[in-house]
């Protein structure tokens, strides 16, 4: 791969990461929002749970948006800008109800950012996939990292409130940044004389929702989906509640579970495009499945750090080989569609961990949500066993 040729995908990893870090800095300000503002842990995760709710939502059309008007550069700053403007109106908040417009707005905007540029970094590097999406997760692992321990130093000498604003600031820079310097990619369309493009698309549609292997594809990546975002809501609770952790400390554990995906992400991307992306997902989820589970018998500060550090590595590998095994399935000049598809089962399944793992909490404590986050990443890993493998 030539490596001088690459910078469009680092621009739009670098956009993925601004995405990320608008998330990440959400949850690392969460224990500390709901402490202030008197939650318990289930409307704590009700509040997740409506971030996902809107996430799914805004799956139904984004798709269709990108495919459709063909502008993906300029909806990738959009969702980058307008999530940006919803951190910084979240310092405004004073109560729980001025929070739910702000995490709806995160939540629209975070979905509507994967269509656009998965779809872009597919038809820009065609013969690459794994490599060029890994290179798009690596963006998204950095800003993973960054905004926690950013926001964990801040958080030692200003509120939450004021975090909240200053970590919106950068990401406006990205913003601007994709609108000037991306270029649209426009393929020439696919369709049969005399038939209409919305005609065209909806035909398109209904042949991709036929098809088995994208369908067991999204229900396997539901699973993961429910672990990885079980863990982000939980993982920071945890640490402050049961562990005691200080927010530069919550920072550094946060830091440690994404830090793996920075390596993790372009090995399995290149290795999935060599090996084909089974065997590379069933590794990952089989590791991931092994170290939920043993997070429950860990009650020390370090080794729950070093343990969710190898956590990251294992579940954040598979990330670019679940959206290259999409963009094999799909047409190209569907690839946006097929990517709003995958994003929209993930927030469906996603959307009943948080809700249900604060009620388990309030009722069992932190500890017993881990059990329910093994079971859920170990039917994935069944699943994962059924699908057809594709050629590497």
């Amino acid at each position: 791969m030539n490596w001088k040729k690459q910078g469009p995908a680092f621009l739009v990893g670098a956009g993925h990461g601004a995405t990320h870090w608008i998330i990440a800095t959400f949850y690392m300000l969460l224990p500390f929002m709901a402490r202030e503002l008197d939650l318990s842990y289930t409307q704590t995760g009700g509040l997740v749970s409506l971030f996902h709710g809107s996430s799914f939502i805004a799956n139904i059309g984004s798709g269709a948006v990108v495919d459709i008007t063909g502008r993906r550069v300029l909806v990738q700053a959009a969702a980058v800008a307008i999530g940006a403007g919803a951190l910084a109106a979240i310092g405004l908040a004073t109560n729980v109800v001025w929070l739910l417009a702000p995490v709806i707005i995160i939540g629209i905007t975070n979905n509507l950012w994967h269509p656009a540029a998965i779809s872009y970094l597919s038809r820009k590097f065609p013969n690459s996939r794994g490599l060029a999406l890994s290179i798009h997760t690596l963006g998204a692992s950095f800003g993973d990292i960054l905004a926690p321990l950013v926001a964990g130093s801040l958080l030692l000498s200003i509120p939450w409130q004021q975090t909240a604003m200053l970590n919106a600031v950068p990401i406006f820079v990205i913003a601007a940044t994709l609108v000037l310097v991306l270029k649209e990619i426009n393929l020439p369309p696919k369709k049969p004389k005399g038939s209409s493009r919305k005609t065209d698309y909806l035909s398109s549609v209904a042949t991709l929702l036929r098809d088995p292997s994208l369908i067991g594809l999204c229900v396997m990546s539901g699973f993961r989906a429910m672990t990885q975002n079980g863990l982000l809501l939980f993982l920071p609770l945890y640490l402050v509640a049961n562990l005691k952790a200080n927010p530069f400390t919550l920072g550094i554990a946060l830091m440690a579970f994404q830090a793996g995906g920075v390596f993790a992400g372009p090995l399995a991307g290149a290795w999935s495009d060599r090996i084909g992306r089974q065997p590379v997902i069933l590794t990952g989820l089989t590791a991931t499945s092994l170290l939920v589970l043993s997070l429950t018998f860990t009650s020390s500060i370090i080794p729950f750090i070093v343990l969710v550090s190898l956590l990251g590595f294992a579940l954040f590998s598979l990330r670019p080989v679940i959206h290259s095994w999409v963009m094999d399935i799909a047409d190209d000049d569907m690839s946006g569609t097929a990517i709003s598809v995958l994003f929209g089962a993930q927030s469906a399944f996603t959307f009943t961990v948080p809700l249900l793992g604060g009620m388990i909490a309030d009722a069992w404590g932190l500890k017993a949500v881990f059990y329910l986050l093994t079971l859920t990443i170990a039917i994935a890993t069944l699943i994962a066993l059924r699908l057809r493998h594709p050629q590497p």
